[in-house]
């Protein structure tokens, strides 16, 4: 039975580097494509708020996502 918990949490470590890889390499292409910041993000389509996009430069995600990213990050150091 330890053998198939083992296999199911390493196909998961895959799967969720594999996601913030992809996160990543489209964060990256939407930096080198756009000077501005976006006006929806491009993780989960939310409009992003004036307020955010005015305080920081190349915004392309809203606050959740932005703070699920860093936790995907934190994660994988």
């Amino acid at each position: 039975m330890p053998d198939y918990l083992d296999h199911a949490s390493g196909v998961e470590a895959q799967f969720q580097k594999m996601a913030l890889e992809r996160q990543l390499a489209t964060t990256a292409r939407a930096q080198n494509q756009h000077a501005h910041s976006e006006k929806y993000c491009l993780e989960c389509g939310e409009e992003i708020p004036a307020a955010r996009r005015a305080a920081q430069q190349n915004v392309t995600l809203c606050i959740e996502c932005a703070d699920d990213a860093e936790k995907r990050a934190r994660l994988t150091r």
